[in-house]
């Protein structure tokens, strides 16, 4: 399988969730077993020698595979949620989104200093999200940081706003 096999996999849906979005579906991605697959090779061979001990999946589509690829590399699963959405004590961070504002929080016992942290997402676009889970990540003071994405829209030139020196991939570019 290609990468062009799994962008012909995901479904595009105009004015989602607002007028003027192209909203990048991966749900139809999830849905093929055969591009899971794909998807948790490509990310662990990128991966496999980083001595990743966390992933951060990004509320909600950064659970899926991060969570598949945490178990492939031996390695925790941290959920970047919400506000409000986690029991215990959190750290958070307020940003603005590309159609309003949103907080994301972390538990403050789920990322130590000895750390490397992946942040997973399935999509880069402007870039707010990404930057505050980094940012959010980052409170931990952990040893190493990467970021990755399963789509990145190079149009709208996320990548620009994610931290210097953290290391950023995507799999598919549109």
């Amino acid at each position: 399988m290609s990468v062009e096999t799994l962008k012909s996999n995901i479904r595009t849906i105009p004015d989602f969730p607002i007028k003027g979005i192209l909203f990048w579906d991966v749900t139809t991605l999830y849905k093929n077993a055969a591009c899971i697959r794909e998807l948790e090779d490509i990310l662990y061979d990128l991966y496999k020698d980083k001595g990743i001990t966390k992933v951060v999946g990004i509320e909600s589509r950064g659970f899926v595979m991060g969570a598949a690829l945490a178990v492939k590399l031996g390695a925790g699963f941290v959920l970047a949620r919400k506000k409000g959405k986690l029991p215990a004590d959190t750290l958070s961070v307020t940003y603005d989104k590309e159609y309003g504002k949103d907080t994301i929080e972390i538990h403050t016992d789920a990322i130590s200093p000895d750390d490397v942290v992946l942040i997973h997402d399935d999509l880069l676009a402007t870039g707010g999200s990404a930057l505050a889970a980094s940012k959010l990540v980052e409170k931990f003071h952990p040893a190493k940081t990467y970021i990755n994405f399963i789509i990145e829209i190079e149009d709208l030139k996320g990548r620009k706003v994610l931290p210097e020196g953290v290391e950023v991939t995507s799999i598919i570019k549109v």
